[in-house]
């Protein structure tokens, strides 16, 4: 069962510990994650944790809930997890193929939460052997979204949307029949410039970028969200997500951060999910998913809120959401290397290497430079996925020099 069944599911906590493994364990999704259970230790038990390379802090996490295996994706960071773990009974391990196995381990529920093109195989993984996949690595969708989608079909795994606005989408879809949907709607906070003028943008520095007026993120969420290419890839994700057209998903900046994704009904009704920006919300609702569990998000005062303002996104001063959507209307591994050529551009930025206006116009000519190659066929698995994204990198790169002088 995938999400675009819209059904509710026959598993329920019950009485019965939820046997839970997190991937990513050390990032903030992880840290979120890892506050919900120390809140009800009672509800879940952790079978597998996962990180990209910071061993001590992983080590530290898997003796705090008790874990049964931890594992790093560096293999150099493994001596270090081994070293830290010494005289306990948890399992260490290193590697891509750790991380496979991670994800393959008796979980119900897996946070798929490493970022980047590490955390494609181990969910995949997941999927494949059936199990509820909490997801909220936005490469899985971004560059491999048919295979991921039609594998959970297939397997009947559980694919449930952590990002805010999907989350929303998906609460949002349960007072209605998908057949009966018109269109979705995220919303955006609009980021740090969203009053600012083209001529300030142009000058903006990594340091404005990366304050975020509502939400705590890392540094390439941050930045993708003063872009709006945050906003274009959940865009390529709703699309696989709930099985919609490029207009059938619009795009509202809403500064308030309050509403976080509606649906419009073919009667003209509009259903929305508000709350706090907290990711806990959206993170307690899958690892309890069918069910709710208590929260510690700050409760929602619409009275002290006062107003909740919305507006069309602009697509002069914020072009990244345009070419994000002609990516997934062009198809095939167009957002592949949307995504890829995204990653190069942001880490050049906050290097302070390019401006914030060749972010954009980066990926822009990454996405032509591949076009003019032919690379834009659909993968046909996670290592044709990887392939491209490999060279599309390498392209990124390569243009990098003529892009910093234009866009200077």
């Amino acid at each position: 069962m995938t999400t675009v069944e819209f059904e509710r599911s026959s598993l329920a906590l019950g009485d019965d510990i939820r046997a839970i493994s997190i991937l990513g364990a050390t990032g903030s999704i992880g840290a979120s994650t890892l506050d919900l259970i120390k809140r009800e230790p009672e509800r879940y038990r952790v079978e597998s944790i996962g990180a990209r390379r910071n061993a001590a802090a992983l080590a530290k996490i898997a003796l705090e809930v008790g874990a049964r295996h931890a594992v790093v994706a560096d293999p150099a960071a493994y001596r270090e997890l081994k070293d830290a773990l010494s005289g306990s009974r948890i399992e260490a391990a290193a590697g891509e193929e750790a991380l496979v196995e991670a994800a393959q381990r008796p979980a119900d529920w897996i946070m798929a939460a490493i970022s980047g093109s590490a955390g494609l195989k181990p969910t995949l993984a997941a999927i494949e052997r059936g199990a509820t996949v909490a997801l909220a690595n936005k490469e899985c969708l971004v560059c491999a979204g048919s295979l991921f989608m039609r594998r959970a079909a297939d397997t009947g795994a559980t694919v449930l949307p952590v990002d805010s606005e999907h989350n929303a989408v998906f609460q949002a879809l349960g007072s209605g029949d998908r057949a009966d949907l018109k269109r979705a709607i995220l919303t955006a906070s609009g980021g740090p410039f969203r009053t600012w003028t083209m001529e300030a943008i142009k000058a903006a520095t990594p340091e404005q970028a990366l304050r975020h007026p509502n939400w705590s993120m890392g540094p390439k969420v941050t930045i993708d969200s003063a872009t709006l290419m945050n906003k274009g890839l959940e865009i390529i994700e709703a699309h696989h997500l709930f099985s919609l057209r490029s207009d059938e998903i619009d795009v509202l900046v809403h500064p308030q951060s309050v509403v976080h994704g509606l649906v419009e009904f073919r009667d003209g009704s509009v259903v929305a999910q508000l709350g706090s920006p907290d990711m806990r919300i959206p993170i307690a609702h899958c690892l309890a998913w069918p069910r709710r569990i208590d929260g510690p998000a700050k409760r929602l005062d619409l009275a002290a809120v006062r107003e909740l303002t919305f507006e069309a996104p602009d697509l002069n001063r914020f072009p990244a959401l345009a070419i994000a959507r002609r990516a997934l209307e062009t198809g095939g591994a167009a957002p592949t290397v949307l995504n890829a050529a995204d990653e190069v551009a942001v880490a050049e930025f906050i290097a302070g290497r390019i401006s914030f206006p060749a972010i954009a116009a980066l990926v822009e000519a990454t996405m032509e430079s591949a076009a003019k190659r032919d690379l834009l066929a659909e993968p046909t698995g996670i290592d044709a996925a990887l392939a491209v994204d490999h060279i599309a990198r390498s392209l990124a790169r390569d243009l990098l020099p003529e892009i910093a002088v234009k866009a200077s």
